[in-house]
């Protein structure tokens, strides 16, 4: 049994005293059901899903065949959404005849939540997701709709719909969190810069578009960034088109012989304030690597003058030394 059928045969035994009018076409109880709820405008014109072929009323001067067509589904949605609330309502939760019409309303309204996910479509998502999501947001209002209230049911599961996908947004989608005062002034600065390209005919400039929202500059940037946080990309994948190497390969990283720069600078500095045969001394031990009784061969002297000059130059390097100092 389709979705389409389901309130029929219920409704016609609530209502055996129908009448004339709605005898000749089975949209007359949905009509009438939506005149005691206050929503006399559901159904009014339209024929309700049980009578697909029925004749029409022909719309408004400019309408399209596609455009009256869809208006007609439209109205059909509701009327079937209204006949089966009327019916829902007096089930028992859990029953499996509650179960059976709680279905048939979702079925009813996917269109409402494809038409919401559609707002959505530049997030660059799959819509598959965004649907889902949706309808998790559309059977939370199907739960907590009261039709007594005299509001009709697309009225009050949109917001609820399109609250469950944005929260979606904010939450899940973005590699970064963002917080939600910044998420929220994001909206806003992406519309204001919008609205300052048409007005200028070119992007607008951040002191523009801070002046637009009276805010400061630095939180335009912000947003900005944040607008910039639902796709993270890959330190290694290659850039497009510049055929350039990923951005980890171009990266900087710490060079090991960095602090040796400064030290060899700081030891050019030292050096230069000992005497020269001191000099010549160091030079022989620590860079040409030879040893006392070859140093003191080779300078003529003895090699426990050649230790105490090397004792003297350590003292004086190290009183002279800005580090440890």
């Amino acid at each position: 049994m389709s979705a389409r059928t389901v309130p029929e045969a219920p409704l016609q035994r609530e209502q055996p005293a129908a009448s004339a009018s709605a005898r000749r076409s089975p949209a007359a109880p949905g009509e009438a059901a939506g005149r005691r709820d206050g929503e006399g405008d559901v159904g009014a014109g339209a024929e309700p899903p049980a009578a697909p072929g029925a004749p029409q009323a022909p719309g408004r001067s400019g309408d399209g065949p596609a455009r009256g067509e869809r208006r007609s589904r439209g109205a059909d949605a509701r009327a079937l959404t209204q006949v089966l609330f009327q019916e829902f309502v007096k089930l028992e939760p859990g029953s499996p005849e509650h179960t059976r019409v709680r279905s048939a309303l979702i079925e009813a309204n996917l269109p409402l939540v494809r038409y919401a996910a559609a707002r959505f479509r530049s997030r660059n998502e799959p819509m598959e997701d965004v649907i889902q999501v949706g309808t998790i947001g559309l059977i939370n209002a199907i739960d907590r709709f009261d039709p007594d209230r005299g509001v009709q049911f697309p009225t009050f599961a949109m917001p609820t719909v399109v609250g469950e996908i944005k929260r979606y947004f904010r939450d899940n989608v973005r590699t970064v969190h963002v917080p939600r005062r910044l998420h929220e002034l994001w909206v806003q600065v992406n519309g204001a810069s919008e609205d300052l390209t048409v007005l200028h005919g070119r992007t607008p400039t951040t002191a523009e578009i801070a002046d637009r929202l009276r805010i400061a500059e630095d939180e335009v940037l912000a947003c900005i960034e944040a607008g910039r946080s639902y796709h993270a990309t890959s330190l290694e994948a290659a850039q497009e088109g510049d055929g350039l190497p990923g951005l980890l390969d171009r990266l900087g990283y710490e060079d090991p012989a960095l602090a040796g720069v400064e030290h060899r600078d700081l030891v050019r500095h030292l050096l230069v304030q000992l005497p020269e045969r001191e000099q010549r001394i160091l030079l022989l031990r620590y860079y040409s690597n030879l040893t006392q009784s070859q140093i003191s061969a080779e300078l003529g002297v003895s090699q426990m003058h050649v230790s105490r000059l090397l004792s003297r130059s350590f003292a004086r390097l190290r009183s002279a030394n800005r580090i440890d100092a």
